[in-house]
Formats: structure tokens, sequence, C-alpha cells
């Protein structure tokens, strides 16, 4: 019983301003603990409409950057495509002028007229060829291109097919095909060599035409 500590009215008094002082330090703590969490909320919803506001500004700048880049591309595709207009008018009118120029003898024949840009307007054989060297026996249609390309041998070759239908008057006249181009690249000639096309092509100022693998539709 000695040891024992006796609760007198002091210590008791002592220890109810020990919990009172740890009461006011843990709301103390409670309320910085609760500004910090208000400030942090403030911070973040304000970096959230920030964010929200630079969102908005990109997609805008997005979109004005889109409508630029697209007006840009139809430009270009606008300027190219009269380019390749130009060219190709540029083609035609040199390749027709060579082959009137030269007394209209090709493919090993004598022709009497020759035409360019004729149409065939045949419901589902519509056509077009460039140049066409017709005599009493013999057509010869010319394909005309500025820069040719092998993916264009299948519609030469399809021509000879069409023209007989778009023009009956010439299903007994033998068809000769050409491609003119102003560019040939070995693999172009290879295949017009292989399917029979006769090669006219330019070098220097003179139009050189290899028919020696020539043959007749």
């Amino acid at each position: 019983m000695d040891n024992q500590r006796i609760a007198t009215p002091e210590i008791v008094w002592a220890l109810l301003q020990e919990v009172a002082q740890a009461q006011k330090e843990t709301d103390k703590q409670l309320k910085e603990t609760d500004k910090q969490l208000k400030e942090s909320s403030i911070e973040f919803d304000r970096r959230m409409k920030n964010s929200e506001e630079e969102l908005k500004l990109w997609r805008k700048d997005f979109k004005q950057s889109t409508i630029e880049f697209d007006r840009r591309m139809k430009n270009l595709d606008e300027r190219m495509g009269s380019w390749a207009n130009n060219h190709g008018l540029y083609a035609e009118e040199y390749f027709f002028n060579s082959f009137e120029n030269g007394k209209q003898n090709f493919f090993g024949e004598k022709f009497d007229d020759i035409e360019k840009n004729v149409k065939g307007i045949n419901k589902g054989c519509r056509d077009e060829y460039d140049i066409l060297l017709v005599n009493g026996k013999s057509v010869g249609i010319v394909e005309i291109k500025f820069k040719a390309h092998k993916n264009d041998i299948p519609k030469i070759l399809r021509k000879a097919e069409t023209f007989r239908i778009n023009f009956p008057d010439y299903q007994k006249h033998k068809i000769y095909l050409g491609l003119a181009t102003m560019v040939f690249y070995p693999e172009l000639e290879q295949e017009c060599i292989e399917h029979g096309i006769a090669i006219i092509k330019q070098i220097g100022d003179t139009v050189i035409i290899n028919d020696e693998h020539l043959k007749v539709f």
C-alpha cells in the first residue's frame, strides 16, 4: 500500500490538464490538416481547370492546324493536278505533231488518216484513244503518257477490244498498239516487248519507234 500512488485532487487536476493540453494539440493538428486538405483541394481544382483550359486550347490549335493542313493539301493537289495536266497536254501535242510530221508511216505501213483524242461512247466500253492511225486494212492505237508505268499496260491492251466494239466498221482491221511516253524505264520497255506493244519514246529531238516485236491484235 505504501508504493501505490494516492489519487489526490492535485494529481487528478494535473492529469486533466494533460488531457486538455493533448486534446488542444490534437484539435490544432486536425485544423492544420483540414487547412492543408482544403488548400490541396483548391490547388487540385485550379490545376484541373488549367488543364481543361490547356486541353481546349490544344484542341483548338489542333483543329486549326488540321484545317490549314487540309487547305494546303488541297492546294497542292490542285497544283499537282494542273502540273500533270499541263505535262500530259505537252506530251500529247509533242507526239501527235511527230506522227503528223512523219508522213504517217508507222508499224511498217502507210496510214491515210491520223486523229487525236477520239472517244468511244458505247455503253460498257467507254474509252478514249489518244492517237488513231487509220488506213483501209489497219488501225494504229497509240496511248500517250508524260510518264508511263507498267501498270498502264493492261489498259492499253484493253483498247484493242473496246475499239472494235465502239467502232464496228473496223471489225476486220488489224490493230496495232503503241505506247508513247517521255519517260521510259527498262521494266516498262520489257513489258511492252512481251505484250507486242510498240515502244515510242523521245531521244533528244527525235521520236524513236521500236516495233520489231509488234503484235497484231
